[in-house]
């Protein structure tokens, strides 16, 4: 699914319904009283409702007959779905749950990455190799004052590595993984202990360039080794309790 636009004032109504709703503020099981809600956000009560379809479709609440609109329970929320991810990585929950999420997102990686960089050896074309190549060489201009550019360049690396796959279903879990390795990258990358991307990227993509399955799985269960010491780092621990953090 398409990230949601957070365009417009029916953008902005989503977004804050949604973080109400993630931080608590609006608990799951409360039916939402939509007078005071749309006198408080300032919107119409069409723009209201149209917001609410939004977070509808994402899981996140429902409307019954006798009942009105209410907060579904967590366990029936779309926790994949780019948005809700995003939602939770930027502030809506707790700093414990937020690194809660960033490992558990990081155990869903070790098991997609891996696999996903076997089939990019088999499949990868010339095309897929210059974006791959593109993503690193721009990760190796990365300006220590502007964590920005790491993170973006990161983004392409990985994102252009499920592309290599030419698996439409994996192609879609850019969006799942984005959400987790953007909010990772801004705090790994602003740290001065965090250790330099590049290599094990390299190792990467140069074992997708020989088309070597088994080379590839290895160089990135290393990588992800090394995103896990990085985050175990930001803990203040000397292991990650999970085992891989993304990087």
């Amino acid at each position: 699914m398409t990230p949601y636009a957070r365009r417009g004032v029916h953008g902005q109504t989503v977004e804050a319904l949604a973080r109400r709703i993630l931080g608590g503020e609006i608990p799951e099981g409360a039916t939402l009283d939509l007078v005071a809600l749309q006198s408080e956000l300032d919107v119409s009560l069409t723009a209201l409702r149209e917001s609410l379809k939004v977070l509808a479709a994402k899981g996140m609440v429902d409307a019954r007959q006798k009942r009105g609109t209410f907060v579904r329970a967590r366990a029936d929320w779309n926790l994949l779905d780019a948005d809700v991810l995003r939602w939770q990585f930027e502030g809506a929950g707790t700093a414990d749950a937020d690194r809660s999420l960033l490992y558990n997102l990081a155990e869903v990686r070790a098991i997609i990455e891996p696999a996903a960089v076997r089939l990019a050896a088999q499949r990868r074309t010339e095309a897929d190799l210059v974006a791959l190549e593109n993503a690193l060489d721009a990760m190796g201009r990365h300006d220590a004052a502007d964590p920005g550019h790491a993170v973006d360049a990161d983004l392409a690396f990985h994102r252009a590595l499920l592309a290599a796959t030419h698996n439409e279903l994996l192609e879609r879990m850019e969006m799942v993984i984005e959400s987790g390795l953007a909010h990772r990258d801004r705090i790994v990358h602003s740290s001065p202990h965090s250790e330099p991307p590049v290599p094990a990227h390299r190792a990467v993509l140069d074992a997708v360039r020989d088309g070597d399955p088994e080379a590839a799985e290895r160089a990135m269960r290393a990588l992800l080794d090394q995103a896990g010491r990085d985050l175990a780092r930001l803990d203040g621990t000397d292991d990650d309790p999970k085992g891989n953090g993304g990087q």
